[in-house]
């Protein structure tokens, strides 16, 4: 069984002027701290493991197994911030265990980890205490050595200091001043985030004799297939990077993976000058199928909340029978479900093969002659094309009467919407602020249109608690009362439409895409 531990640390280097101790000013004059308590010393003793190619290393992540001390186990962190990183630990235990191997599994993939640093380390360690002792934060000196294990690799030591703030803290001005104490004592802080970072850096292997260095055959800087490229690449990142998220069920982690996949398949059709989409379309229909796996997670989160705000917004008075219990009961029931199919599509060989396959592609890309023309010439008219495919959605579905046929039509402009969305919000590092501007009128599309879907969603499944609150007993009159308001809440965002896509559709918003 692992669990997480959030630490929020500073990282220092030092000297030490009198064998393995480390000159420390008092920190008892620091604002707070009332006392600074040893702790006696402890022997640690970690191997670090990575790729043979350094994958963990180069996303800032550590895996360990550490003997010694109070936490002696296999622990994985996550970088979360500058000096904060999400700590998950297991058990001791002779092989990686299969809850923190999960948690690898989209960097790791059919790969292997092998053991590439051994640090061992003295550790002294000091309690800064409060007033009524309570633990503020822990102190260690830690004197390492470090063991590369890597064909070729030396040795290395050093002396560091960790401050790191105790369990439920999170005040960081305590470690602020702690800082600004040691270094006035000429202690500075580390340049690597982490012991393994320096141990892989300065243990490192000689490197062979220099080869000619092939010419590199990618896109120029400036051209739109750099651009693309580049912008795939971000995406593709945080496909892999939110994995472990969704899987240790961090907050909006489900829908920050299925935006990344959306942005990817939108990218592909949106810039289909750039990139032959007969390469491209089969990936695309593998991350349209992720997304709809993904959705069934969040889709049932987002409705479920729609629907407890509802009632929390309903007067005490028209709450007849167990609503909130029943809604609770149908909640569970269908995220339970969502979630264990949700990990099970990351744990399967499809997904893997879908990651593997997007590697490939940006690693040989199908490059067509316009990724080679200049980002002014190419982005804009892509981005535009998206706006006429919209245009078109928006006119079909005005001119439907109001029912479930432009409820269809509205839902295909809403995802119309969203692309367009997303490819002037690929090109806007390279055409600034005109395409951020674009973007956001339509987003303010999407946001009309989704609301308007999101009520359609929540109507169907009111009529089935309606209907389910009858067959127990229960009254389904508040259903019927929730029913209607979402009724009218599509109502209004219909009639709404019409003057959020007229300020979308500007003739100046376009204008100025091409401006430049």
């Amino acid at each position: 069984m692992a669990d997480t531990k959030r630490e929020i640390e500073r990282k220092f280097e030092c000297t030490p002027s009198d064998g393995d101790r480390a000159p420390l000013p008092d920190l008892t004059r620091i604002p707070g701290v009332a006392d600074v308590v040893d702790q006696g010393v402890v022997d640690l003793d970690a191997v670090y493991y990575d790729t043979p190619d350094l994958r963990l290393d180069a996303d800032s992540l550590t895996l360990r197994r550490r003997t010694g001390g109070a936490d002696a186990g296999w622990h994985l962190k996550f970088p979360v911030g500058a000096g904060v990183r999400d700590e998950v630990r297991a058990p001791l235990s002779d092989r990686l265990p299969a809850s923190l191997s999960a948690l690898l599994r989209s960097r790791v993939r059919d790969g292997e980890l092998l053991p590439v640093v051994r640090l061992l380390s003295t550790r002294a360690v000091r309690h800064l205490l409060a007033d009524d002792r309570t633990l503020l934060a822990e102190l260690s000196i830690d004197t390492v050595r470090a063991e590369g294990l890597r064909d070729g690799s030396s040795t290395a030591a050093w002396t560091e200091i960790e401050v790191e703030l105790a369990d439920g803290v999170d005040d960081e001005s305590i470690l602020d001043s702690v800082e600004k104490r040691l270094r006035k004592a000429g202690i500075r802080p580390s340049t690597s985030s982490s012991k393994v970072a320096r141990a892989l850096r300065e243990t490192a292997p000689h490197p062979a004799a220099e080869t000619a260095k092939t010419p590199s055959t990618g896109p120029a800087e400036g051209t739109a297939g750099a651009h693309v490229l580049g912008y795939l690449r971000a995406q593709r990142d945080a496909l892999v990077a939110l994995d472990p998220a969704v899987r240790r069920e961090l907050p909006d982690s489900v829908h920050q993976m299925r935006v990344a996949t959306r942005r990817l398949r939108s990218a592909f059709k949106s810039y289909g000058k750039v990139l032959d989409r007969d390469a491209t379309d089969p990936l695309g229909d593998e991350l349209k199928w992720l997304a709809a796996e993904l959705g069934v997670d969040r889709d049932q989160e987002v409705l479920t909340q729609r629907l407890r705000d509802r009632i929390a917004a309903m007067p005490r008075t028209l709450l007849l029978g167990p609503v909130r219990g029943r809604l609770r009961i149908w909640a569970v029931a269908r995220r339970a479900g969502s979630r264990r199919r949700a990990v099970a599509v990351l744990d399967g060989k499809r997904y893997l093969a879908l990651l593997g396959a997007l590697d490939a592609l940006l690693a040989a890309p199908p490059l067509l002659p316009a990724a080679d023309e200049p980002v002014a010439d190419v982005l804009p008219k892509a981005v535009l094309k998206d706006y006429d495919r919209l245009a078109g959605r928006v006119r079909t579905a005005l001119d439907l009467a109001p029912g479930h046929q432009r409820d269809l039509a509205l839902h295909e402009a809403r995802k119309a919407a969203k692309r367009a969305r997303y490819a002037a919000e690929a090109a806007a590092p390279a055409l600034g602020r005109p395409a951020t501007r674009f973007a956001k009128r339509m987003k303010a599309v999407q946001n009309v249109l989704g609301d308007h879907q999101d009520s359609v969603v929540a109507r169907d499944a009111l009529r089935l608690l309606a209907i389910q609150a009858h067959a127990a007993g229960e009254s389904a009159f508040t259903w019927g009362l929730l029913y209607g308001q979402e009724e009218a809440t599509a109502a209004r965002r219909e009639s709404e439409l019409p003057g959020v896509w007229a300020r979308a559709s500007a003739p100046k918003l376009r204008r100025r895409l091409t401006a430049g």
